[in-house]
C-alpha cells in the first residue's frame, strides 16, 4: 500500500524510514510504502490486537481490512459482514434528522430497512435524545451526536468487528451505560480486530496481537508474549544515555 508525495522531503532519512520511500529515476520521492507483505488469517471466535508505533502502519492495514481503501497487490479474502468502528462519525449527515442519520447510517452499513426498524426504538431510547431524533443533528451538541453516532454503532451484532481504540460517549452517567454496552458489543463479535495503545485493553479482550513496525509485520504470537516483547524494544528505545561524568573541585 503505497501514498504519493508532493514537494520536497529532507534527505536525512534513518535507514528504516528511507527502507519505506520511493523515488523516482530522477531522485526525487514520488511516495511511501505504508504497509508491505503483510499476512495472516482470522477464523470465528478470534481476538486479534494490532499494536506498533504511530506511523506504523496499523491504520492503514485497519482501513485496507474494513473496505475503505483497496490494497494495490495481493489479495484480501473476506467471509462476514465488517462492522467498521474506525471513525463512526463518518457518513453522518448533518442537515438530516436523528431518525434519518439512523436509516442512513444502518443501511451504509449494509443493513436492510427491516433490519434497520426493528433497532430503531433501542436505539432511540438508549440514546436518550427522545425527541432530539427528530430534528437536524447540526443542532445537536457534540455530546448529543456522540450518543446518537455511538448508539447506532452498536446497534447490531458484529461479524467481523474492527476498531481503532475503545469507544465511549457523553458525560458521567452515559459513559457508564456505554462501556457496559460496549463490552457486551464486543463479546458479541465473531472475530475483533483491535489497535490500541492500551496495555489493559489490549489484554482484556484479545490473545493474538500483531506487531507493526514500519510498515511490516514484526511479530505475531500470543498477546502476552507479543505486548511484553513491544514494550522491551520502546524501553530500550527510550533509555536515556548514561549521564555524562562530572569533576567538582573545590578549595
Amino acid at each position: 500500500m503505497t501514498f504519493p508525495v508532493r514537494g520536497r522531503v529532507a534527505k536525512e532519512l534513518d535507514q528504516q524510514a528511507a527502507s519505506r520511500m520511493i523515488w523516482d529515476e530522477e531522485g526525487r520521492l514520488r511516495g511511501v510504502r505504508a504497509i508491505d507483505d503483510v499476512s495472516f488469517s482470522l477464523r470465528r471466535g478470534n481476538r486479534m490486537a494490532i499494536i506498533g508505533e504511530n506511523g506504523s502502519g496499523k491504520t492503514t492495514l485497519l482501513q485496507v481490512l474494513a473496505g475503505i481503501m483497496a490494497p494495490e497487490t495481493g489479495r484480501l479474502a473476506i467471509r462476514g459482514r465488517i462492522t467498521n468502528l474506525i471513525n463512526i462519525n463518518l457518513g453522518t449527515q448533518p442537515e438530516a434528522t436523528g431518525h434519518q442519520n439512523i436509516t442512513f447510517r444502518g443501511l451504509a452499513a449494509g443493513y436492510k430497512h427491516a433490519e434497520i426498524e426493528e433497532k430503531r426504538q433501542e436505539i432511540a431510547e438508549f440514546s436518550e435524545l427522545g425527541e432530539f431524533l427528530d430534528m437536524p443533528i447540526e443542532t445537536y451538541s457534540a455530546g448529543m451526536r456522540m450518543r446518537l453516532v455511538f448508539s447506532i454503532a452498536t446497534a447490531f451484532t458484529p461479524e467481523i468487528l474492527i476498531l481503532d481504540e475503545w469507544l465511549s460517549a457523553g458525560d458521567l452517567s452515559f459513559k457508564e451505560k456505554a462501556t457496559r454496552r460496549m463490552n457486551e458489543f464486543v463479546e458479541k463479535a465473531g472475530i475483533l480486530i483491535l489497535a490500541s495503545h492500551s496495555r489493559k485493553l489490549i489484554l482484556d479482550n484479545c490473545e493474538t496481537a500483531l506487531w507493526m513496525e514500519q510498515g511490516r509485520v514484526r511479530a505475531m504470537g500470543p498477546v502476552l508474549e507479543i505486548v511484553d516483547a513491544y514494550e522491551d524494544a520502546q524501553k530500550q528505545k527510550k533509555s536515556p544515555p548514561p549521564p555524562a561524568l562530572r569533576l567538582a573541585v573545590s578549595h
